[in-house]
């Protein structure tokens, strides 16, 4: 028994002087955000040009937050061109569904479904997240750019 703990206190101490922590470092955090941030780019949907994918801001540069902390940050715009023909809540129903697929089953979001919006004429909310740290939230309004999407990294110490 005193062996165990002596071996459980040892590579806690190696943990612990090695730098290894249960927390993501802001750099593998980042590079999930840019590669997800490419992996939309590429993706079929979001490759046509009558979705106009606009990038506003690559998650690129550090952000301060909070005490000693820094995160990344995502923001684009997309369109879902509706047909005069198309009625608005089916439009946004499609538009909701086509982001939380790719959002979830592309870039491996775990999504967070909110029943109490369907058929809002105003617009629908997406949330997703990933457990290494990064959080996604896109807005499906009425109007073009039908889609606008945030995304970023928790507030993590570089």
């Amino acid at each position: 028994m005193r062996v165990v703990r002596l071996l459980a206190i040892g590579s806690a101490l190696m943990m612990a002087a090695s730098g290894c922590t249960s927390e993501p470092s802001l750099k593998e955090v980042a590079a999930q955000l840019q590669k997800d941030t490419q992996r939309l780019e590429a993706d079929d949907v979001f490759k046509n040009p009558l979705k106009k994918l606009r990038i506003l801001q690559r998650p690129d540069k550090d952000i301060p937050c909070a005490k000693d902390g820094f995160r990344r940050v995502l923001r684009a715009t997309a369109d879902y061109q509706r047909s005069k023909e198309e009625v608005l809540d089916s439009h946004l129903d499609g538009a909701q569904r086509l982001m939380e697929n790719t959002l979830s089953q592309t870039l491996g979001y775990r999504m967070e479904y909110d029943i109490s919006q369907a058929d809002a004429p105003e617009g629908r909310f997406i949330h997703g997240s990933k457990e290494i740290g990064i959080i996604v939230n896109v807005y499906v309004a009425p109007e073009a750019p039908t889609w606008r999407l945030h995304a970023q990294t928790a507030c993590l110490r570089r």
